[in-house]
């Protein structure tokens, strides 16, 4: 590999023009060959037996140009970027200037992370949510306790709401039954309007035994088209009428539901945790405000490709999380009534700010010059394994030292911004400096037409000598070692 220019150009990219000799070249041409020439079939030769030089005769010089570029040039591209040291931050835009005997030439735009012009990031100033807990709030705290610990009891009286019923039904229409429209032995809330409208007012008064008609019509946009708008008769029978019988709170209470004696104690400990929850909530809504601000008053422009590649990661990622619980993520979006594309352009506002933060807190760090020792890197791999149940050494196998080592200094620039931020007034929001790609991370408005999705740029034609295969990357080579995830989360 040998790199013939290096060029800065606009929007923090930089050309370069690489080389790969021709030795190396052909070593990828015949090892595509070894790999596909069972593939291939030429009269008078058994399947897998053909020569390299009748295949080439026969289809062109350039059969396995193609996939022998794709197969040399990633790591020539990964080489380069390490030897000019640059930070690349997206995919590349790859296109072949030449490729044939002579060996393969081919012209890689990357994207560098840009530069940043930091602002105020110390001494900030922002709101924090004052934290209170009245009566009402513990109350609440209360309900699901008291909700478990609450009894059906079958009474024998007319049906109020709030009370159950037991009972079998069965639809129909124009006097015929309907899908969907039976049940038996199910139990309904009254008042819990889990029905269609106007069903479970007309069960009130109704005692066990008794048969009822209830005359309904179905919502306009009911989810069954064939129902939706149209009026029905439900055949009831009522088997039970039941009524919650709720716990008395004192002390017994307290300590069936909870480790206390007194309910004076538990009502304690229920105020006591949810302080401590408003108090966290508080912080987080405090720290997000002040990162707000550093990101608003930093100076930077964004490149597009890195807002792109960003909102990848996490379309892959999100993909990742759910096909580990069973769901092949083509039916999850059919579930949710998206595609890929539409998955990518909601992704790319979390994207835009996922990248805001990133360019800040690095800044901080380069700034403050901020190092992270071997000892503290040590102490973070025993965490991990202590966190994730794993061996030590197999923690280190899995997160290189380099991405420890980066994810404890951005940790401790986020520490440094906080502690030194004051709670108080907030200043009057400026605009933020993230340009013209803030505007294109925004959502369209609904009902609107959502671009196209255009991760890869297209690559040019190899140029060739007469009669030769074209040739071209089929995908682009990563901009460098994916990180490895953040074990916060």
């Amino acid at each position: 590999m040998n790199v013939k220019s290096v060029e800065k150009k606009e929007k923090s990219t930089v050309e370069l023009v690489i080389e790969v000799g021709a030795e190396e070249f052909e070593a990828a041409v015949q090892k595509v060959y070894l790999k596909q020439r069972g593939k291939i079939a030429i009269p008078g030769f058994r399947k897998g037996h053909a020569p390299r030089k009748i295949i080439e005769a026969m289809y062109g010089t350039g059969v396995f140009y193609e996939d022998a570029i794709n197969d040399v040039y990633p790591g020539a591209y990964a080489q380069a970027v390490e030897q000019e040291k640059l930070d690349a931050v997206a995919w590349p835009s790859v296109e072949v200037v030449s490729v044939g005997k002579e060996g393969l030439t081919f012209k890689a735009v990357v994207t560098v992370r840009p530069e940043v012009k930091l602002g105020q990031y110390k001494d900030l100033t922002a709101e924090k949510p004052a934290v209170t807990v009245a009566d009402e709030d513990i109350e609440d705290e209360l309900k699901p306790y008291i909700n478990r610990a609450t009894r059906m009891v079958t009474v024998d009286r007319p049906a109020g709401n709030g009370d159950t019923v037991v009972i079998d039904f069965e639809g129909f229409m124009d006097g015929k039954p309907f899908d969907g429209g039976k049940g038996e032995n199910h139990s309904l809330e009254l008042g819990s309007n889990s029905f269609i409208p106007g069903f479970e007012d007309q069960l009130v008064g109704a005692k066990a035994g008794d048969e009822k008609d209830v005359n309904v019509s179905f919502p306009e946009d009911y989810h069954a088209r064939e129902l939706a708008g149209k009026p029905a008769l439900f055949k009831v029978k009522v088997h039970e009428v039941k009524e919650k019988q709720l716990p008395t709170l004192d002390d017994e209470f307290a300590k069936d539901v909870s480790e206390f004696d007194t309910l004076d104690a538990f009502k304690k400990d229920l105020a006591d945790k949810l302080t401590k929850r408003r108090e966290e909530q508080a912080e987080r809504t405090f720290q997000a405000a002040v990162m707000e601000q550093v990101m608003n008053n930093m100076e930077v422009d964004i490149p597009d490709a890195m807002v792109e590649f960003e909102a990848d990661n996490m379309v892959n990622d999100m993909a990742q999380r759910i096909q580990s619980q069973g769901i092949p993520f083509d039916q999850y979006l059919s579930m949710m009534g998206m595609n890929m594309n539409m998955m990518h352009e909601q992704a790319k506002a979390a994207a835009m700010e996922r990248v805001r933060r990133d360019l800040a807190l690095g800044a901080v760090v380069d700034a403050e010059q901020i190092a992270i020792s071997d000892e503290e890197v040590e102490e973070e791999y025993k965490r991990l394994a202590e966190e994730y149940h794993m061996e030590l050494d197999k923690v280190k196998q899995a997160v290189e030292a380099e991405n420890v080592r980066k994810e404890l200094s951005v940790k401790k620039a986020e520490q440094l911004i906080y502690d030194s931020a004051k709670a108080g007034k907030a200043p009057a929001k400026k605009k933020a400096a993230a340009k013209k790609t803030e505007e294109k991370a925004e959502e369209p408005a609904e009902g609107e037409a959502k671009p196209k999705r255009t991760r890869k740029a297209p690559a040019k034609k190899a140029e060739e000598p007469a009669g030769e295969a074209e040739a071209k990357p089929k995908k682009r080579a990563p901009a460098k070692k994916k990180e490895a995830e953040k074990t916060e989360e």
